[in-house]
């Protein structure tokens, strides 16, 4: 902060030489023009004598008195002029002025909730991160469209168990970037935990928008695997958990975390314990051929702008988490498209299951689900095939909220 204080007051100090250096020149501009009159009048005076003409001579001597009276006067009332409004004024006016204006328009608390920011560390006290805590919950008011003030208050309120802010700040992070797929898990995670742990549909929602964005986002998948085990959807839970695994380094104590909670979801259905590590990973095999093909028109009245969502979901499953996503823009409709293991999200395979759901929804927000769909098509179950000839989804317009 020094060397921008030492900036700015060399530049107020440049910027006087604009408004005081012009009366200067003005002063020193009459002196010459006094000069000049006086030197006039003396050729004047020596072309007169020769001539010998006496009124001549005296008009000559009145016109110069009477120029000498009007710069007095002109001088008198700059005077009485500078006198009126003292002109040194101007320079802690303009100083004053231009550090308000920039106080309040410029970035001068960022810079310094930036350098706190840098200087905190582990031997920073309580009271220190409740000054800066303070300082960013300000700036948040005075900037909102500043995110990163907002993941970062979000991120102190999950820290200090605040979870009703903690969803408050996450969910307004969420709608500014409906496309953030952590912005999307975080604030569906806060809403869970400030709720008790009961995954409202809006959670939910939010859980299913991010791995819609990024199919890998292992906060959504853990928390929708959590809330799916302790609904007793233990089938969910288990697929939710093995997506998450198919992430881990094998043997790593993440991975055999998930595993047993895994074995867990399997002894409460009743079955056998797996007969290998459920924290093996497959190596990565040749896709199936088998899949399923569809086609979507494009009805009268879509906007092409809108992004379209084309899902296959295990018909057979409590979970409606996609098994394979295609995104589109309705400027691509009408399309015939193949839905298979080249674009099943990790940790699953479409041929392995016995039959899908195809839902495709429009969205002009950019953001999956129903509840942000315009319109909305659905066909199946379908068992997936190496060679099934195209069905076609009829759009509909969603009508009503619940939809």
């Amino acid at each position: 902060m020094s060397l921008f204080v030492i900036v700015c007051g060399a530049l107020v100090l440049l910027s006087a030489l604009f408004y005081l250096r012009p009366f200067r020149r003005g002063s020193a501009a009459d002196q010459e023009l006094d000069r000049a009159n006086l030197e006039w009048y003396r050729l004047r005076e020596v072309e007169l004598a020769e001539t010998g003409d006496e009124d001549l001579r005296e008009d000559a001597r009145l016109r110069l008195l009477e120029d000498d009276q009007q710069a007095a006067g002109d001088g008198s009332v700059a005077a009485g002029g500078s006198r009126s409004f003292p002109l040194w004024l101007l320079l802690p006016m303009v100083a004053f002025a231009s550090s308000a204006l920039y106080y309040y328009l410029g970035a001068a608390a960022d810079v310094e909730i930036s350098r706190k920011l840098q200087q905190f560390d582990e031997g920073s006290s309580e009271q220190d991160m409740r000054l800066l805590i303070d300082a960013i919950e300000a700036r948040s008011t005075q900037r909102p469209d500043n995110l990163h003030y907002v993941a970062l208050l979000g991120r102190y309120y999950m820290g200090q168990r605040d979870y009703g802010r903690a969803a408050d700040t996450y969910g307004a992070l969420a709608e500014e970037s409906p496309q953030d797929a952590q912005a999307l898990a975080y604030a569906a995670q806060a809403e869970f935990l400030a709720a008790g742990r009961v995954l409202s549909d809006d959670a939910r929602m939010k859980a299913e928008q991010a791995l819609a964005v990024n199919p890998h986002q292992r906060t959504a998948l853990g928390l929708l695997g959590m809330a799916s085990f302790e609904e007793g959807k233990y089938r969910a839970a288990i697929e939710y958990w093995q997506r998450l695994l198919a992430m881990e380094s094998p043997g790593s104590d993440s991975a055999n975390m998930i595993a047993s909670v895994i074995e867990s979801a399997r002894q409460q259905l009743g079955e056998a314990p797996a007969q290998q590590p459920a924290s093996q990973v497959v190596a990565d095999a040749e896709p199936s051929a088998a899949g399923v093909t569809v086609r979507v028109n494009a009805p009268e009245g879509i906007n092409p702008a809108d992004t379209v969502f084309i899902l296959a979901r295990n018909a057979d499953s409590d979970s409606r988490m996609p098994i394979a996503v295609q995104r589109l823009s309705a400027s691509q409709l009408p399309v015939t498209l193949r839905l298979d293991d080249s674009n099943s999200m990790a940790g699953q395979k479409l041929s392995d299951t016995e039959s899908v759901l195809v839902v495709v929804q429009v969205s002009p927000d950019g953001r999956p689900g129903e509840a942000s769909a315009s319109w909305l098509g659905q066909a199946g179950p379908l068992v997936p095939t190496p060679d099934g000839g195209p069905v076609e989804i009829v759009l509909q317009p969603r009508v009503g909220p619940e939809s």
